[in-house]
This record gives C-alpha cells, structure tokens and sequence, in this order.
C-alpha cells in the first residue's frame, strides 16, 4: 500500500493532524478610511436605524430656543442629547460616563445620534449638566409631542389604561441623615430678626428641613419606635449598630431633600422616590409618568394621574373609560372620583373596614358618638387615613365597656371621622 495513502488516511481521522495549509494569523493595524460610511454599515432592519428614520425630533429646536444666549461657545445640539438619553433609556444605562462609553462601541447607535465614527462624543459632564439646566416643562412638552405621534401611527387605543407604581432609589444614603430642626425655633428667630429690622421683613416658609409635625403625630411615633424598640431581638439583623429607627417627620438628607425613607416588603428601608406609570393596554405605549415623595401611598395620586391621564387623551380626540390598578389603589374617595368622571376603576376593594360602627349616632353639640348604653365617645386624638386624610377617634375608657351588659366582651369602640 503507497505511503501517500496511509499519510492521508491517518490525517483524516486523527484530530491532532492539521488538515491542510499553514497556520493562518490575522495582523491588524490601524489605518485611515478613505471612504467611509456608517450608514453602509448599519443593516436596514437595524432598531436604531428605523428609530432615526421615524422619530423627528426638530422641533426640539423651537422649543428650546429661548434657553440659550446669543453668544458664548455651541452647547451640545438639544436633539442630540434627548437621543442620548433615550439610548440610555433603552440600553438601561444611568451613569452619563457609562452612557457615552457605551455608544461610543456602537455604531448604530452613532449613526442615530448623527455622529461619525472618528467625530469626538460630547463630554459626559456636559450631558450632565445639561439634564440640571433643563426645565420639566420641556421634558413633560416632548412627552406630549412624541405621545402624539405614537396616536397618529395607530400605537393608542385611548379607551383602557393601566397603572402600577415603583420605588426609584434616590442618590443619597440613608446613613448620612439629620435631624430637622423645629419649626417654632426657626419662627422665634425669624420673630427676633424682624423686630430689629422693620424694613427687611424675613419672609419664613416650611421647607423639607423644618420639622412640621404635630405634637400628636410626634408622640405616636415615638410611642411606635418604643414599641420596635423593646421588639428588636425578635427581628433579624435589628441589632446591628447602624439599624436605626428613623422618620421622614424627623429625619431628612441635606444632599437630597425630597429623598424619603420608604420600604417595600422583603427590602431594606431606603431614600427612594415614588415613580407611578400609566400604560395603554392596547400596544403597551407609556401614557403618563409622574414622580412623588416615597412617603406616599398609590392611592394618593390616583386622581392627579386621572386627571392628567384624560386630558392627555382629551387633546388627542381619545375618551378614557376605563382604568385597571392593583389594592394599592384601592380607597373610597378614588372610586368616587372615577365614578363622577364616568370612569369604571377596575381595582380591586382593600379590606373590609367599616369607619361607623351600628348604634352610634353623632351629637354635634358635644361632638361625641353616644352608644345605646348612653356612655359617649368623646373626641380623643387625630389620625390619619391611608391616603393622608385627616380623621377624628373616639372611644369609650376600658372602665365604661368592661362592665356593659351589651358588649361585654368589648372594652373600647373606635368611630372615626372625617374632618
């Protein structure tokens, strides 16, 4: 049998042979394009390259015209920054410096921000500041603008919406909190400034570093805090030295004072922000977005989100009827409010509590509930709704009820009432 044949046969089945020819090697050096495009580059179907081609954002231009002066160096084109921050929207980046890192890799996303491929990208603190500069209005007037387009191209059925909220962590930490300062202090001292000075009056206004709190609701807090306190061995982790038992009442972050303390089932207690979304069921096209402070409950701004919601829809000849939230939302005054704006809420009914009790008629002269066993309910303390409503308790002592040949295993009745 020829050698060549058995070379061959051997090469063929044995995978440490090379098959054929030398060992290929790739050298790259950098060199200067002569001719080219990145639109060559860039496939058809390419998302961003159908971005750019569908989304117009020359407007943009007009609208921000009169932020800017007459003379000074070219700031970034305002067009290009709105596209980079729906890049960022889109790739889920929220660091600037990651941002311009990150389309600086991507041609497509060069080609839909309309820069080349040797053309330097804008500073990352300049988009930055350029964010900071910027009023809400222009960003709620491009929400607008751009919503109406996805109208025009058939994206918005207008009739059902659904709304969810989430917490929005906050660029500050928990651990650098401090104490507000009361507000009688402050109004003394604006007292005292004024009287030597009669012609510069200090015009005193609450801010998010007084402490406006009622005594009342300071003392339940504290009485809630005791209560945690004397708790702490029960809980996991409530022993370390840094878990501190701090309120939004008395507590704030010089470094962000909206920020609020909040916690979610299952997560640490954090400064976060309170983000709620309104989505159009139809093709999932985002229909408003509104921040609030973390302190607050979903139900609380169910109406601002109606009301902005409708009139949106309004401008763009679409009617809302009907809007679907989870028991977040759920709260009296929020079905009453879609009700008289002919709205059918879809949430789900929180609880089974009942404000008054049977038997209990109210006597506005005393400004009590007397029961059937004629004891009363005097006025006792203010509390609050879930919604941040004010309401007034009444109850009996432990005395008047224990003996009651009605109830006799009910020691106190609780009736509130709003203000």
């Amino acid at each position: 049998m020829p050698a060549a044949f058995l070379k061959s046969r051997m090469i063929s089945f044995n995978p440490f042979f090379v098959t054929s020819g030398m060992q290929g090697r790739k050298n790259y050096s950098e060199k200067l394009f002569v001719s080219f495009q990145l639109s060559d580059r860039v496939p058809k179907e390419n998302f961003y390259r159908r971005l750019r081609e569908t989304l117009d954002l020359q407007f943009l231009y007009k609208d921000t015209r009169e932020l800017y002066g007459k003379t000074g160096n070219p700031s970034i084109d305002p067009v290009v920054f709105f596209k980079l921050m729906l890049t960022g929207y889109l790739e889920n980046i929220t660091s600037d410096r990651r941002l311009m890192e990150h389309c600086s890799m991507r041609m497509d996303v060069l080609y839909f921000i309309g820069y080349d491929i040797d053309e330097p990208l804008p500073w990352h603190s300049t988009v930055s500041r350029t964010r900071q500069l910027y009023p809400a209005t222009l960003f709620e007037s491009l929400f607008d603008k751009v919503f109406t387009m996805c109208v025009e191209n058939g994206m918005v059925a207008g009739h059902t919406h659904a709304i969810d909220s989430a917490p929005i962590k906050a660029n500050a930490s928990i651990e650098n909190l401090e104490l507000k300062v009361p507000a009688q202090s402050i109004t003394a001292h604006f007292t005292g400034v004024d009287h030597y000075n009669p012609d510069m009056r200090a015009n005193y206004q609450d801010d998010n570093t007084v402490m406006t709190a009622s005594p009342s609701q300071l003392k339940r807090l504290a009485k809630y805090q005791d209560n945690l306190n004397a708790d702490r061995p029960n809980r996991p982790k409530a022993s370390n030295e840094k878990a501190q038992l701090l309120s939004n009442k008395t507590h704030y972050n010089p470094h962000d004072p909206d920020a609020r303390i909040s916690i979610k089932p299952g997560k640490a207690r954090k400064l976060n922000y309170h983000c709620s979304m309104s989505v159009d069921v139809a093709k999932g096209v985002i229909s408003h977005i509104q921040a609030d402070f973390a302190d607050g409950r979903d139900s609380q701004y169910l109406p601002r989100i109606a009301s902005v919601l409708k009139d949106r829809l309004k401008r763009n000849c679409l009617s809302l009827t009907d809007l679907m939230a989870d028991t977040g939302y759920s709260n009296g005054y929020n079905y009453q409010f879609l009700e008289k704006r002919k709205i059918a809420g879809w949430i789900p009914v929180f609880g089974k509590f009942k404000p008054l009790v049977d038997g209990f008629d109210y006597n506005k002269e005393t400004d009590s509930y007397p029961c059937p066993n004629r004891k009363g309910l005097p006025f006792r303390s203010l509390e609050y709704s879930t919604d941040g409503k004010p309401l007034k308790a009444y109850w009996t002592t432990r005395s008047d009820c224990v003996s009651c040949p009605l109830n006799r295993n009910v020691f106190q009745r609780l009736v509130l009432r709003e203000l």
